[in-house]
């Protein structure tokens, strides 16, 4: 078998997925099924050893496959265990310690102090917390952040390797509990850390002992050393200095939000993130050094990956790094032993390994598309060059030399052939003097073009076969990416080599660090400008929906047998490929053109409160279709400006809802008031979906606010004005604006609550009312002109998060609500809801959903009937007609990036 590797690996890997099944992995809990298992892999090895020794090589192939799929098994069911009771998650999980208040933590530094835009940044390795005056011992990890003000002290000096005390009320990072939603809480998770916290004052920060000597905190005090060289060297060019901390040593802290979306919307993302292109850059720099050095084949490898390593172990262990480090070892290794392996075979062991050390790697999104990147190179493009591309760049060797042409294959020695003419014409024509360099630079110059074409092959390919994967994860098409690729790849390939060699000098020789930093930060400069320009050409990216799993499997389908075909030498070969290819490309269009239609229920009037933590976001779908988004969350960072450093609940939460049900487009996006936390996800949406109009109440003076009507300018989106008295009608739906009053046309300084747009839907005999954060004044505006018959609804989204200052019990009362909906944050630092409100809506007899407890909360209403559903299982029915609809299965609708 050519790809022995690559078999053994996709059948391990399929015993994974096997293995995270919930009906297998219920197994998994009996240690007796984990024993058993384990043996019955064993002698199934066994078996394979006495077949091959018969030459039953298809009987042992069977046994083989079938034994590594069951080991694949069993990795996945032991790291499904559940984590050992002293760890923080497990003490929170079962109610042994309570965050609500701030507690001492101990623990040890992992790595140095790292310096943020807003900040200090501090990663402690915990080892125990005081808990009701007692020492608990605990295990995790908890991600300190500190702004420092004017007045405040500085931090104690710290190390990594320190152990610390520090006072601080931590919580567990912010999650979003909707349909499609990116799980933030997951994805740190495999980084080591399960709590975030903000250190107050550094008086509550203290060094309980220094660290000890080690290879460790000596790595960890180097990496912080080449960061401050950066900025040191590029500190006139913060941009500059910004992208190279990230292209060199995996520091992304200080690419601007709007720089890294540039890099995402022309697909160079990649270039920002230390992986395959940059180690293999680093790797192919540090052999061309040893082979120009004239080391011996065995010194090279060795020179090769020891500094290889010791960049690794420098810039941290990511799984992205290890990766790309581990398939360049085995290929330097290869080229030790006179083997050139395959590049499957090569990614195949690298992928296998990986998943042995940690089976849940298969899950992960970036692992699949590292492997995938691979796979589209080696089984894609790679074939298709050989044939078509490679033996004319390999004619180009020796072209003036006719006794090698024999040496070619056909086609290739008739291009020699012409080659040689073309230039003995050219030279006829020239002076003697520049015929030579006139034919040298003919032959570079059709090398050039074919390794320029090489690149686009490339590009192509990895553009095509990762669209599914792109498309599901991160709901982008860049049409732009073949193109700005043929300039990033290549000058990636120059600003990492040249960036160690820069970050080498500064330590040894500052002023030839000071020297080479100029061309460098020219080089780094040019791939900005060339990212931004792309960037803004309009209609070159765009988003779409996550493809459907019967497309995604057919796609595959397609790509594995396409990548098959074209490795053998079967007679009806071309044809066969060029029907795969037909069927790729089918595949590949429907993906990233989405021609479906989105799921809505036909005749029902839908009201889905997402959980967008403390803030408001409501979606809404009329009987036909029409479709309303009320307000897009946003990280509450005050009432004015913006907070640009938080999580955007817009990209993260609202839009990755919007997209897990196939819309693409939105009738209607309504902002109740210019609060952060109303309007801060709004531009991602406008941005993300076809809008057709905005909605506003008063306007204000507000950063966030004027940035959200930028966009809808830019994107020619009629912005309409609403105030109490207005009405609109969709299909069967009957819309009222109850307030608030008309205003000047003169924007006020602030927004206020108060200003809230306030909306009642009626469908038939049933009605949702809609107050933002309507507070008491508007509350009894609202009760004084309008009767009890016209503010009565069944469905009622409580006002302000539930402050004590909204619903009041005279609102509550003219309402009439059965179900009353909740949007608050998970632990917000408000006290929302308030204990006041809740006790006036349980003495109502009115049933209670909350977006902290149970996610999102979907509402189905046809006129007669009531249809609830959450995230998260809702609590037990008690109001009559209201049915409850079964919780989908959450796991499989959050998503870790």
């Amino acid at each position: 078998m050519r790809l022995p590797a690559l078999a053994i690996t996709a059948a391990f890997a399929c015993g994974i997925a096997l293995g995270l099944c919930p009906p297998i992995a219920r197994l998994a809990t009996s240690h007796f099924f984990l024993a058993s298992g384990f043996l019955s892999a064993v002698l199934l090895l066994l078996a394979e050893m006495i077949l091959l020794t018969r030459t039953r090589l298809a009987a042992a192939g069977v046994v083989s496959a079938v034994s590594w799929i069951l080991l694949g098994t069993i990795g996945a069911w032991i790291n499904e265990q559940p984590l050992p009771p002293s760890h923080i998650s497990s003490l929170i999980e079962y109610g042994r310690i309570d965050l609500h208040t701030p507690l001492r933590w101990r623990g040890i530094l992992r790595d140095e102090p790292a310096k943020l835009p807003w900040g200090i940044g501090l990663e402690i390795e915990l080892s125990g917390v005081d808990y009701e005056n007692r020492q608990l011992e605990t295990r995790g990890g908890l991600r300190l952040s500190f702004s420092p003000h004017p007045d405040d002290l500085t931090l104690p000096t710290l190390h990594a390797g320190d152990a610390l005390s520090v006072v601080a009320q931590a919580k567990r990072p912010q999650v979003f509990r909707d349909e499609g939603a990116f799980d933030r809480r997951a994805y740190l998770a495999t980084q080591g850390i399960d709590l975030v916290a903000t250190l107050r004052s550094p008086a509550l920060i203290q060094r309980l002992s220094a660290a000890p000597r080690s290879a460790g905190t000596l790595l960890s005090r180097t990496r912080h050393r080449l960061r401050e060289e950066v900025d040191t060297l590029f500190g006139g060019r913060p941009e500059v200095a910004a992208v190279l901390r990230a292209m060199l040593l995996g520091d992304r802290s200080f690419v601007e939000r709007e720089e890294a979306v540039d890099f995402q919307k022309t697909g160079v993302f990649h270039v920002l993130v230390v992986a395959g292109l940059h180690v293999g850059a680093l790797a192919f720099f540090l052999y061309w050094i040893g082979r120009k050095l004239r080391l011996s084949r065995s010194a090279t490898m060795v020179f090769t990956l020891t500094l290889l390593f010791a960049y690794v172990a420098v810039i941290e262990q990511r799984p992205p790094v290890l990766r790309a480090a581990l398939m360049a070892a085995i290929v330097v290794l290869g080229g030790f032993f006179y083997r050139r392996l395959d590049v499957l075979n090569s990614a195949a062991i690298a992928a296998l390994i990986l998943l042995v050390a940690q089976p849940l790697a298969l899950r992960d999104s970036s692992f699949q598309l590292t492997f995938l990147a691979i796979g589209c190179i080696a089984g894609l493009a790679a074939p298709w060059l050989e044939r078509n591309v490679q033996p004319y760049a390999r004619a180009l060797r020796g072209w003036r030399d006719a006794t090698r042409d024999a040496a070619h294959e056909p086609r290739a020695a008739q291009f020699r052939i012409d080659l040689r003419s073309a230039a003995s014409w050219l030279s006829g024509r020239l002076p003697v003097r520049i015929a030579a360099p006139a034919e040298n630079a003919l032959a570079a110059g059709i090398g050039l073009t074919l390794r320029a074409w090489e690149l686009m092959v490339l590009t192509l390919a990895l553009q095509i076969g990762m669209l599914p994967l792109m498309a599901r994860d991160f709901h982008r098409i860049t049409l732009a990416a073949p193109v700005v690729n043929l300039a990033a790849v290549p000058l990636t390939g120059i600003v990492v080599p040249l960036g160690f060699l820069t970050l080498g000098s500064a330590v040894l020789v500052p002023k030839l660090a000071s020297f080479i930093a100029a061309p460098l930060s020219c080089i780094t400069l040019l791939l900005l400008h060339i990212v931004h320009w792309f960037a803004r050409l309009p209609k070159w990216s765009y988003r779409v929906p996550g493809p459907h799993l019967w497309l995604v499997v057919a796609f595959f389908i397609f790509a594995l047998s396409l990548a098959a075909i074209m490795r053998m030498a079967h007679p009806l070969r071309r044809r066969i490929a060029s029907g795969l290819s037909l069927g790729l490309v089918t595949c590949t269009f429907l993906i990233a053109l989405f021609p479906f239609s989105p799921a809505w229920s036909a005749g029902k009037l839908e009201l889905s409160v997402l959980d967008v933590g403390q803030g408001d976001s409501l979606f809404v779908v009329s009987p036909h279709g029409k479709t309303m988004l009320i307000d897009g969350g946003g990280a509450f960072g005050g009432f004015e400006g913006q907070n640009n450093r938080g999580i955007d609940p817009g990209e993260e939460a609202v839009s990755a809802y919007l997209w897990s049900r196939g819309f693409q487009s939105i009738d209607v996006v309504a902002l109740t008031h210019a609060h952060q936390d109303h309007v801060g996800g709004l531009a991602a949406v406008l941005e993300n979906f076809r809008v057709g109009q905005l909605w506003i109440g008063r306007e204000v003076h507000s950063q966030a606010f004027a940035n959200v009507e930028k966009v809808a300018k830019d994107r020619r989106i009629r912005i309409v004005q609403e105030t109490r008295a207005n009405a609109f009608a969709w299909d069967d739906i009957q819309g009222n604006f109850l307030w608030p009053e008309p205003s000047s046309a003169v924007p006020s300084d602030a927004a206020r609550n108060d200003d809230s747009l306030v909306l009642k839907l009626r469908y038939a005999d049933r009605a949702i009312m809609l107050p933002g954060d309507a507070e008491k004044e508007a509350e009894r505006e609202m009760l004084s002109e309008n009767s009890e018959e016209e503010l009565q609804a069944e469905v009622l989204k409580i006002g302000h998060h539930g402050s004590k200052n909204s619903t009041t019990a005279e609102f509550l009362a003219a309402v009439k609500p059965r179900l009353a909906i909740i949007s608050v944050g998970e632990d917000n630092p408000y006290g929302h809801p308030s204990a006041e409100l809740l006790e006036r809506l349980a003495n109502a007899g009115i049933r209670v959903l909350r977006t902290d407890r149970n996610g999102a909360v979907h509402i189905r209403m046809d006129g007669s009937s009531l249809e609830v559903r959450c995230f998260i299982a809702c609590p037990p029915v008690k109001a009559d007609g209201l049915r409850e609809a079964q919780a989908p299965d959450h796991d499989k609708n959050q998503k870790q990036q």
